[in-house]
């Protein structure tokens, strides 16, 4: 039986169905998202949802859904399902699902009557193709396939309705149609890998609705525009594929391309190799450039996500060369920002102050998982360069201070990962010294003094030395307090006493201005006040303006979203100080924690892991449907686990 699998009982009732969704992508920004019934319930969700560079920066829904009709002896037998007005769900074909599982691929089986229709999507890696698969597993008469397109041809940040510039024009092309709605759009190739006619009947199907963007405070309808049907024969034992593409395609290997795809896919048959498919699909290859987007379906590639993310998302599961990939072009960020150049890369945020200390942090992670020498080969000139830009002050907002203590100005912006804004501000004014930028800081400057003196470098290495020497000191003068714990962020007379996750990196990190005692401090209260069984709580719920749950319309959420909602990625952190305290002994207790997440991969988006978790029972997942830093945490913490138990 698949690891991944939901019967008939699960799949006939909306209210277990529904919220449980299946992503698919290409590896270059363009994805398939819905749930795992095939009811659209997102504006981010579609079949075919590709990024069109000619038009902005956004992903565009081409293809929305395709509804397929079983036909036999005349009777029709409808398998799509979509969201009206009122709670009405039309046509309703969920009630014909036997299963659905997705070891290799969604694959989901219906059966209308003595007919049985196994249903298979994949998207072809590197291209903006979707195909589905179709095979007549059984049928005891004569047997019609209709599939009919919904088109939406517009951007994920928006909706379509029913207008009189929407283009029906359409050309026949091999076994197919291509038509495009709107200028500036590429042409849609639909096409069938055996011969169909296809029937032209122009309609707008109003008033489809989007449950989980009202829940968010959204508009949450919009027209679909169907440009008709097509319809062939099938018999038993068939199988027929579908493309949906921005290009032709050879219909005499469909089913051939369909199989290659499938061979190269990992198999969600455990936990971790869930996480290792959720991992390759955070990938992003644009051109020569490779990116790692931070989430999906909405995140772009933001250079700190990126940073924490690659060790994880690819060291820790042995793909080396894919981490480089992603460093060649992350360096030429790094650079371009340093250097004050303008630049096309698909890199935002880089002028956050701590970014450049977390891509020393991943080199770091480079040379324990690969080798010191291979990092110092790569990456001992950038570190070399990185380390002196900070250093000598260049950086916009980070100031290095005579106590050796860096200090960023968060005040009017956010500048750490707790970046919620509302009505412009930061919800969460985190400025001065921060505690995790200084945790950083102090990592970086030894961890790259160590690895330049082994080639006897020695007049940057002296000014590192006597940078975290100082550092050293003022960290735990300026950030522990009498309680035991570290001040979040300490801004001349501004002392922020919150119990927030932010001061577990100075216990994890392999360089550490804190001794054992202190250490353990930190660590015994983020177990007591943060720990939760899905992650590490924003903040603690005995600190002020606690709140939990991450609902409701934008601003309510944005007030929630640092202020005790529980973060996966976090716990990463948390384990790996909690390993460097207990040793051996903590590895039964870490390998609870991670059992904890497990539950995960059946639920949200089927086989990963969402953005957080509500920090109070019973834990829900929210925002993005698959994060790519909690997935690299639990990664990374998972191959942790394995090297403290080979000890």
């Amino acid at each position: 039986m698949s690891y991944l699998r939901f019967d008939k009982t699960l799949m006939t009732n909306l209210e277990e169905s529904l919220p449980r969704e299946i992503l698919r992508t290409n590896r270059s920004g363009a994805y398939h998202c819905s749930t795992i019934v095939d009811c659209n319930t997102r504006k981010y969700h579609g079949l075919l949802v590709i990024p069109i560079p000619e038009l902005d920066d956004e992903n565009h829904v081409m293809l929305s859904s395709l509804d397929e009709t079983v036909i036999q002896h005349g009777a029709e037998f409808n398998l799509g399902l979509h969201k009206y007005n009122g709670e009405n769900f039309s046509p309703r074909g969920h009630k014909y699902i036997r299963e659905f599982e997705c070891e290799k691929v969604p694959t989901t089986l219906y059966r209308v009557g003595g007919v049985i229709l196994k249903k298979e999507k994949i998207f072809v890696h590197h291209e903006n193709r979707i195909l589905i698969r179709y095979t007549l597993v059984d049928a005891h008469s004569e047997t019609l396939l209709r599939f009919r397109p919904y088109l939406a041809f517009r951007s994920v940040r928006s909706y379509t309705h029913e207008n009189a510039q929407a283009n029906r024009h359409y050309d026949l092309v091999e076994n197919g149609i291509k038509t495009c709605m709107y200028a500036g759009y590429p042409d849609l190739y639909m096409q069938l890998s055996k011969e169909n006619t296809f029937h032209f009947e122009p309609n707008w199907y109003k008033g489809i609705e989007y449950p989980k963007e009202q829940e968010r405070g959204y508009d949450f309808n919009e027209d679909l525009y169907v440009p008709g049907y097509f319809e062939l024969n099938i018999a038993k034992g068939e199988s027929v594929v579908f493309s949906g593409g921005i290009s032709a395609t050879d219909v005499s290997k469909l089913d051939e391309l369909f199989s290659s795809e499938v061979e190269s896919r990992t198999p969600r048959n455990n936990f971790k190799n869930c996480l290792i498919n959720a991992a390759h699909q955070f990938l992003n290859k644009q051109g020569d450039e490779y990116y790692v987007l931070a989430g999906y379906p909405w995140f772009k590639c933001r250079a700190r996500d990126m940073f924490i993310s690659l060790p994880g998302l690819m060291l820790s599961i042995g793909e080396k060369e894919k981490f480089e990939m992603v460093m060649k072009t992350a360096m030429k960020a790094i650079y371009a920002f340093m250097n004050n150049e303008k630049t096309d890369l698909k890199v935002t945020e880089m002028e956050h102050p701590d970014v450049l200390l977390w891509a020393v942090w991943t080199v770091q992670q480079y040379a324990k998982l690969v080798s010191r020498s291979a990092a110092k080969n790569l990456y001992g000139v950038l570190l070399k360069d990185i380390m002196e830009y900070l250093s000598s002050g260049k950086h916009p907002n980070m100031q290095v201070h005579e106590n050796g203590l860096i200090y960023s100005d968060g005040r009017g912006k956010a500048i750490t990962w707790m970046n919620s804004t509302a009505n412009g501000r930061p919800v969460i004014a985190r400025s001065g010294y921060i505690v995790e930028f200084n945790a950083l800081w102090y990592n970086a400057l030894c961890f790259v003094s160590d690895l330049l003196k082994e080639d006897g470098e020695s007049e940057l290495t002296n000014r590192l030395d006597e940078l975290s020497g100082k550092s050293k000191q003022s960290f735990v003068d300026t950030f522990m307090n009498e309680y035991g714990y570290l001040l979040d962020y300490v801004d001349g007379m501004m002392m922020d006493w919150s119990v927030r996750p932010n001061m577990l990196f100075a216990i994890a990190f392999d360089y550490s201005p804190l001794d054992a005692k202190q250490k353990k401090s930190i660590l015994d209260i983020t177990t007591k006040e943060l720990l939760t069984p899905k992650g590490v709580r924003s903040l603690s719920p005995k600190s002020g303006g606690y709140n939990p749950n991450y609902a409701g319309p934008q601003v309510q959420r944005d007030y929630a979203y640092h202020q005790g909602t529980a973060w996966p990625w976090l716990e990463g952190f948390y384990l790996e100080a909690y390993l460097r305290i207990y040793k051996r002994n903590a590895i039964s207790f870490a390998e609870r924690q991670m059992i904890g997440y497990e539950d995960q991969v059946f639920c949200n988006c089927i086989g990963s892991i969402p953005e957080l978790f509500d920090g109070n029972p019973p834990f829900k997942g929210r925002g993005a449907v698959s994060f790519a830093m909690n997935v690299a945490e639990i990664l990374r913490t998972l191959n942790l686990l394995e090297r403290y138990g080979n000890q």
